[in-house]
Parts: C-alpha cells; structure tokens; sequence
C-alpha cells in the first residue's frame, strides 16, 4: 500500500512539473512576443517588409523571474530596417543588415509604464557593403556606380572602407570613413557632392556605440550602456 502511494506521489509530481514547465514555456513565448511588438512600436525597427525584430528572454524559470521581476537575460535582435539621413536627404536611406543587443541583469522599474532598466547593455550593429555601396552611389550624384569595400586602418570609432568608382563626376579609388559616435553614424567620402552623410540610430537610452571596423563581411559597430533605460520616455533624444 505505501508503495502505492510513493507511485502515486512520483507519478503527480513529475505531471505537475511537466504542466509547470509548459506554462513557463508558453508564458515565456507570449512575453518574447509582446516584448517584440513594443520595441517595434519604440524604435521603428520593424520599417520594411523584409525586417524582423526578436525578444528572447534567457533563463528558466521564467515565472520566477516574473514575480521577481527581475530578469538575468534578455536578447533583442533585429534586421533589414531602415534609417534615414538626419538632413532627409534624398535617397540617403541605408539599410541595417543586422542589429543585437544583450541585456543583464533587467530590473522592471514601472509595471504601469512598462519600463524596466538594464544594468548592462551590449550589442552590434553590422552595414553590409552592398548596401554602403547602395546610399553612397545614390548620393554620389554621378549617374555611376560606386563599390564600397574593406580596407584597412580601422581605429576606434572609425572604420576605413575603400571607396571605387564615379564620384562626383570623375573616376575614384580612394577611402572614405564611417564614423560611430553616440547614437549617430556619419559617413564621409572625398569627392562626393556632399561631404559626409549622417544617419541617427534609434537606441536605448543610455547605449552608445564605442567602436567601428571594417570586416570582409561589413562595417561592424560595436556599442555599450549601462544603467539602460527601457520604455519609458528617456528614451527620447
């Protein structure tokens, strides 16, 4: 008989753990969703038809967290939106090929105001060359085509790129500089009829980027905060 129970009693607490952890699971995928939904609102990432924005939050279990309301790990990423220059120049946009950002140690502040602060952000932010090649043959204002490339030289916060073809008017084989500064990117090419291009990038606030280099794949941004905040109106520049 009081085998019987044991089995019983094994048999209960491992459905009750089976249960616990789909609810935790569901939960979780609802929150990464909703978590989604309103950086898309926030930041605008999610501004062309081929963008995507993801919310992970990392870690288990998560109903803990959320009644803790404290959250170890939260990733958030993001591809394919688009920014606009800061004067609106006239096809000036460029496209963001990928963009991460890892979130510790997430304290909810306001559960009215969804908002919530990270005491540590880090992340990336990649330009692809086509694209780069993209906006600066559209400023160019040429009628040419100009290529972007890898070159070397990167330091700190500028990344040097090779710059060839039809600038302004005439043949170039030189370099050009993409600056990370804040939240703003700036690139400046010798020859072109305007002599550099910014571009704001919506961030958190409290994330700045801190350097830049030039990979085979692209120009990789790398950015870091601390004390971030999330949802709340600070987050406006």
């Amino acid at each position: 008989m009081q085998r019987r129970w044991v089995k019983v009693l094994a048999i209960t607490v491992v459905v009750l753990a089976v249960l616990f952890t789909v609810a935790d699971r569901v939960s979780v995928h609802y929150a990464d969703k909703e978590a989604a939904r309103l950086v898309k609102e926030k930041y605008g990432y999610a501004n062309t038809t081929d963008s995507h924005v993801d919310v992970s939050i990392q870690g288990f279990p998560f109903l803990t967290q959320v009644l803790g309301e404290s959250f170890g790990h939260v990733k958030l990423t993001a591809g394919q939106f688009t920014l606009d220059t800061t004067t609106n120049a006239q096809g000036g946009y460029l496209h963001v090929k990928q963009f991460d950002l890892d979130l510790h140690d997430v304290e909810v502040t306001s559960l009215t105001a969804r908002s919530a602060e990270a005491n540590l952000a880090t992340g990336t932010l990649t330009l692809s060359y086509d694209e780069l090649s993209g906006v600066v043959t559209r400023l160019a204002g040429s009628g040419g085509s100009v290529r972007v490339s890898q070159a070397p030289g990167s330091a700190e916060q500028a990344a040097k790129v090779r710059v060839t073809g039809m600038v302004g008017g005439r043949n170039v084989d030189g370099t050009g500089t993409l600056l990370a500064q804040g939240d703003e990117l700036t690139l400046t090419v010798a020859g072109a009829q305007r002599a550099a291009t910014a571009w704001r990038v919506p961030l958190p606030y409290g994330v700045g980027f801190t350097a830049a280099r030039a990979t085979s794949d692209g120009v990789e941004i790398s950015m870091v905060g601390h004390q971030v905040t999330l949802g709340s109106t600070r987050f406006e520049r």
